[in-house]
């Protein structure tokens, strides 16, 4: 059974987000410190009916430091999708969730997030590394 047999997309969309620089003051220093910005994730889920599932992940670029002077982005995004039949293990729907369906959707939600880093004025901005769902999954469970 391939991968996109166990699940397919419906509908994928950002469901919130946001930027926010509260002065100019605040710009200027968190131009100069965003380099030392973390990018974290974290996914959740709720069932729907037929086989469904809201996958919402969410991804937060911030200064983790006791800085005053900072700026948060964060952006929401929300997929549905459909679980096939045969699916009935809690841990390969868990596989599914956190894994294969981030993967898929990771490229479209990485250009959305940098889109707005970049209209927030932070044009230079990539993320260092691509965020390894299989990894971070296998973690967490091993």
């Amino acid at each position: 059974m391939t991968m996109t047999e166990n699940y397919k997309i419906l509908l994928k969309f950002i469901k919130d987000i946001s930027s926010e620089t509260p002065d100019i003051e605040t710009y200027l220093h968190v131009k100069d410190k965003i380099t030392k910005y973390k990018l974290k994730v974290d996914i959740n889920s709720k069932p729907l009916k037929n086989k469904m599932v809201e996958v919402n992940t969410c991804l937060k670029f911030e200064d983790n430091s006791d800085d005053k002077k900072k700026s948060y982005f964060e952006i929401l995004y929300s997929s549905v999708i459909k679980i096939n039949e045969n699916i009935q293990d809690k841990k390969e729907l868990e596989k599914i969730i956190l894994c294969d369906v981030q993967t898929e959707i990771y490229p479209d939600l990485e250009k959305s997030f940098l889109n707005l880093l970049h209209n927030s004025g932070y044009p230079g901005i990539k993320f260092e590394k691509k965020i390894d769902f299989e990894s971070l999954y296998n973690q967490r469970f091993n």
